[in-house]
């Protein structure tokens, strides 16, 4: 990676924060591909002496501009279920052209975007001038996307945008999915990915990003206004891990709040389409995931991705400690 390094100018770093960092707790793209499924995992990071989550820092952000490292960002930050941007992530084909579409109809809106490029697509920011609501931000994008006939993956769908943030708010305890943070090196395929709006230089960049008029509150009331979450966007609200929830008084990982994709009952379990196998675009059967019905905290992969790897594939890294509010 050392052909990508730049110096990234403390001014740079400093906006960079300020625009995209909404809590502190983020991941970090593994340097080594794992040895069977070849792909660059995202993890948790801790302190090596304590165990607990480490938290974003102007040291941070700088390695990950420069290229030392690579870090995935939360939209949400859970004290106030807001956040700072948008993001629309396709990896589809013609995923492209759908973004550059979505984009044009968010002009038409007076909703500035910028369009960065991705490894197998791209991803379309759209910036906040206040933190929002998650809610809000996600009726509006999801609003357009369905007027525009836009696909959107597991909405019964394989294939189509994804939106960050993926939910509405953040229950104690939860992350959401995270990101790549822009203007990284992506380990996977060594380059990075710029967006498209200036030229390919870290402080054109961010005055491109820093120029961009930015959504308001009143704004985005304006925009929703007699609109609600479409179908494909709001949780459900019946799943059986809620009720094992209910039953047992317990807070934990649960597996289906992160399944977006259809269950089938195949005896005692659900069957669905393991995320992990799906990011490297295996399971196109959907069928590698099942999920006890009587105890949804038990999953298993029967193409041997493990539970460390599926939780990284669904945003919500396994914890390397026993609790604390490390890196929020």
């Amino acid at each position: 990676m050392r052909r990508h390094r730049l110096k990234a100018p403390a001014g740079v770093v400093a906006d960079y924060f300020r625009l995209f960092v909404n809590r502190r707790a983020y991941t970090l793209q593994s340097d080594r591909p794992h040895p069977e499924s070849g792909r660059h995992y995202y993890f948790r990071p801790t302190d090596k002496n304590t165990g607990q989550g480490l938290s974003l820092t102007l040291d941070t952000i700088r390695r990950h501009i420069e290229g030392e490292i690579t870090i995935a960002l939360y939209a949400i930050n859970p004290e106030n279920q807001r956040c700072k941007w948008v993001a629309i992530d396709a990896d589809y084909k013609n995923a492209l052209p759908d973004l550059i579409k979505l984009g044009y109809y968010l002009k038409q809106d007076a909703v500035e975007s910028a369009l960065e490029k991705s490894h197998r697509g791209g991803h379309l920011w759209v910036l906040m001038a206040e933190p929002l609501p998650a809610r809000d931000c996600r009726i509006y994008v999801y609003d357009l996307a369905s007027r525009l006939g836009l696909p959107v993956k597991g909405a019964g769908l394989p294939e189509g945008i994804e939106v960050f943030p993926k939910h509405d708010e953040l229950k104690p305890g939860e992350y959401g999915n995270a990101i790549r943070g822009p203007l990284g090196i992506h380990r996977g395929a060594a380059k990075r990915f710029w967006f498209y709006g200036a030229d390919y230089d870290l402080a054109k960049q961010m005055r491109y990003l820093n120029a961009l008029p930015k959504v308001t509150a009143a704004q985005l009331a304006k925009l929703n206004a007699g609109k609600s979450a479409p179908p494909q966007a709001v949780r459900a609200e019946s799943r059986p891990e809620a009720e094992f929830k209910q039953r047992t008084g317990r807070l934990e990982f649960r597996i289906l709040d992160h399944i977006s994709t259809k269950l089938r009952k195949v005896g005692r379990n659900y069957v669905t389409r393991c995320p992990s196998c799906a990011d490297v675009g295996h399971d196109r059967s959907g069928d590698n995931l099942a999920i006890s019905i009587d105890d949804p905290r038990k999953y298993i992969c029967w193409a041997g991705c493990t539970s460390e790897m599926i939780r990284a594939a669904v945003g919500c890294p396994k914890p390397r400690t026993n609790g604390g509010k490390d890196g929020r």
